[in-house]
């Protein structure tokens, strides 16, 4: 495994569309939370987005590590 992706003839690292694809959960996720309320019972909003965010990105790169064996 080489650590990049070939997109039409561009190599992008893999990495790079795994932060992608947890940005786009991650908005998603957040604009759930949004709408049923959650974030009133959050106390620090920012420091829960990121701790979100950084989840999301842990879950998809183990799924991945996991999906290639």
């Amino acid at each position: 495994m080489t650590g990049q992706v070939d997109l039409y003839g561009v190599f992008v690292p893999a990495f790079g569309l795994l932060i992608l694809s947890a940005y786009g959960a991650f908005r998603l996720a957040g604009w759930a939370l949004h709408s049923i309320g959650f974030y009133r019972l959050v106390w620090h909003r920012p420091l829960f987005n990121l701790a979100l965010f950084l989840a999301l990105l842990a879950g998809l790169s183990l799924t991945m590590q996991w999906y290639q064996r």
